[in-house]
């Protein structure tokens, strides 16, 4: 159903609507509904595990969010003996947020069961064409994320001080 005469605006409409999609169907099968910790919550700790020790206003930019809004996110982690904070070892001003051995496992088993349930999905439905096709589309949609964003919030970056 076309919205407008403008292709990529209906084009950017059914991508949200297909990520939406495919977000809730990976919640509902890896029973994230049922954890009780949120998505932003999970994606800000995952965040701490792969990625270098980060402030609160680092992990904020990284994750397009408020700082005060990741300080909530980090403050149940905290909570919930997933994450620690101290103080950074070459500026003392800065407080950098770091998972614990138990935050570490916790993002390995979410990690686990969400690529369990989507690598099956991906084994039983593509073909080999569209498992390349998809391969494609996953740097396409890197590069949709990082578009416009600063370097420091891109994937795989490594922050400067004071950034992510």
């Amino acid at each position: 159903m076309a919205l407008n005469d403008n292709p990529s605006a209906n084009l950017a409409l059914e991508l949200v609507r297909s990520m939406d999609r495919l977000r809730g169907r990976i919640r509902s099968e890896t029973g994230m509904g049922a954890s009780p910790y949120s998505r932003s919550q999970l994606a800000a700790l995952q965040r701490v595990v792969h990625g270098p020790p980060a402030t609160t206003s680092d992990l904020a930019a990284a994750e397009y969010m408020r700082p005060q809004s990741m300080a909530q996110t980090l403050t149940v982690l905290e909570k919930h003996g997933l994450v620690t904070r101290s103080p950074d070892p070459d500026d003392g001003r800065r407080i950098l947020i770091t998972a614990t051995p138990r935050g570490r496992e916790e993002a390995e088993r979410w990690l686990q069961a969400r690529e369990a349930w989507l690598t099956a999905a991906i084994d039983r439905t593509l073909t080999t064409s569209e498992r390349e096709g998809l391969s494609a589309l996953v740097n396409i949609l890197e590069r949709l994320a990082d578009a416009g964003a600063p370097a420091a919030a891109r994937r795989g970056a490594r922050p400067a001080p004071g950034h992510p």
